[in-house]
């Protein structure tokens, strides 16, 4: 465990099945680390594309990655409340400072109203032609989407209000402590 990562502006890389970079985001604020998760928080954090386009997150989130399981969270902070778009993706590594992980495009998104949209199936069907995934890793990553709706439909971690506020305040804290 990484602890004296706390409190320091971490990289985040995401790779397609064949190991090429899928997009980077170039910084978070590490608020946790632990043997099951590292939690980072961004505030117009610049996402570049592996086509060299760039863009800049318009609100601030905390995103909870991982370690053991196959899926990350961004918890995206907007003034109705906080909407989570939850990755399936392999278990999140840590090397060099940087946050590294498989995205697998399914995606499910939980809105504040409650209401939840599976996303991205046609481009899951797509990429488990292109990149061959195998049976076994097909019924890990669909285990895994089905275990994430029940998380989301009992609101449980990641998928907490309460807590990703707690986070945020204290990247709050931490940002103007950096100031």
């Amino acid at each position: 465990m990484d602890n004296y990562l706390i409190g320091k502006w971490i990289s985040i890389q995401s790779f397609k099945h064949d190991g090429t970079l899928h997009r980077l985001w170039d910084r978070g604020l590490v608020l946790e680390n632990n043997d099951d998760y590292i939690i980072v928080a961004t505030k117009k954090a610049k996402v570049t594309e592996t086509n060299g386009r760039f863009w800049f997150t318009k609100e601030p989130a905390v995103t909870i990655f991982s370690k053991k399981e196959w899926w990350n969270t961004i918890c995206m902070i907007k003034k109705d409340g906080i909407c989570y778009y939850c990755n399936i993706a392999s278990p999140s590594v840590i090397e060099k400072r940087t946050i590294k992980y498989i995205d697998y495009d399914l995606d499910t998104k939980l809105f504040h109203s409650g209401y939840m949209k599976i996303l991205d199936e046609k481009e899951y069907a797509k990429h488990r032609q292109t990149y061959n995934y195998s049976d076994d890793l097909n019924a890990v990553l669909c285990y895994t989407m089905k275990l994430v709706i029940k998380k989301m439909k009992d609101r449980v971690f990641p998928f907490e209000d309460n807590k990703v506020a707690e986070l945020f305040d204290e990247f709050k804290r931490l940002m103007e402590k950096k100031d």
